[in-house]
């Protein structure tokens, strides 16, 4: 069984979970977040809850301030 399987993970998920865990892992406010990538913190929140999608353009900007592979942010 697959640990996303066990856990009730959904794939879709991942990348919102990757996103909230990386910013929480760097101390990070969704605020402070937005300032460093000038994204609206809006579309912060909308991300990390899974109801919009991050992107490929937005994933490079959050994975350079979050120190994180920009794919772990996209969906598989």
């Amino acid at each position: 069984m697959a640990w996303r399987e066990a856990l009730g993970i959904d794939a879709a998920a991942l990348p919102a979970i990757s996103l909230r865990g990386a910013r929480h892992r760097e101390g990070l406010t969704q605020q402070q977040l937005a300032d460093l990538t000038g994204l609206p913190k809006r579309h912060i929140s909308e991300m990390e809850n899974g109801k919009r999608p991050i992107g490929k353009q937005n994933a490079r900007k959050l994975g350079d301030v979050l120190q994180v592979d920009a794919r772990l942010l996209l969906s598989m």
